[in-house]
């Protein structure tokens, strides 16, 4: 063998051993790295989660820890007695006698059952002066189930008259006050039901003429059986 061909093919290895060696560092830097940045990229994903989960933890607790919105079904005084009235069998009667009573219109359930009981009242009141000049027995019986009705209501009106730390209404006085509605609500039922036992010729004129106040002492009643509904909806007990 040619001694210059053996030392030119030993450089050519050497030249070889010398190309491949920085490639293998290269190799064990990136080797290296991966581990390390790997590293990093979980732990900035666990700061990102731990500040992500630190401000909603502190949006939470500013959200239930904010005071309630002022009491009121809504910003408008007639949307919330609509509202009111909404759960009554009647509810355009109900809207229709208590917006023309006062101004500003009451947006506290109990204020506005108060107002529905002196409807019912003044509409039975104006009732009973169409029958208490009538000679018919009948039409005396049924002035006297309506002087009854009356009474009721005006006991209703009366409890619900307190003095200065007084609660308007309280549970023992919602129980007197849906037994006293509901028997002013029989005695007018009582009064029609005489008129037609004794098939009086003026029944369907009274029963005519009493339907409004059978409306309004229903939207009583009404509304006193789902007060608690409509306090809950303005983050109100009963005061």
């Amino acid at each position: 063998m040619d001694p210059i061909n053996v030392f030119k093919g030993y450089g050519k290895v050497e030249n070889l051993e010398d190309q491949s060696q920085p490639r293998n560092t290269n190799t064990t830097i990136a080797r290296t790295r991966k581990p390390l940045i790997t590293t990093v990229a979980i732990f900035s994903i666990l700061l990102l989660t731990l500040t992500i989960g630190l401000l909603l933890g502190a949006l939470i607790h500013e959200v239930e820890t904010e005071p309630p919105e002022s009491p009121s079904l809504s910003s408008n005084s007639a949307d919330s007695l609509k509202a009111v009235c909404n759960v009554t069998r009647y509810p355009e009667s109900c809207f229709s006698s208590i917006s023309n009573l006062t101004s500003p219109k009451p947006t506290d359930p109990e204020a506005i059952f108060k107002l529905s009981l002196r409807v019912s009242i003044a509409e039975l009141t104006k009732f009973k002066t169409t029958v208490s000049n009538s000679n018919e027995a009948a039409l005396r019986d049924c002035q006297t189930q309506i002087e009854d009705a009356l009474g009721r209501l005006g006991d209703s009106v009366a409890a619900m008259e307190v003095g200065p730390g007084e609660k308007v209404l309280t549970e023992a006085k919602i129980s007197d006050l849906q037994t006293w509605i509901s028997a002013a609500m029989t005695d007018q039922e009582t009064c029609l039901d005489g008129l037609e036992e004794m098939k009086s010729t003026a029944v369907d004129e009274v029963r005519t003429k009493m339907q409004r106040s059978r409306e309004y002492t229903s939207n009583c009643l009404a509304i006193l059986a789902t007060i608690h509904t409509l306090l809950d909806k303005l983050h109100m007990s009963l005061h």
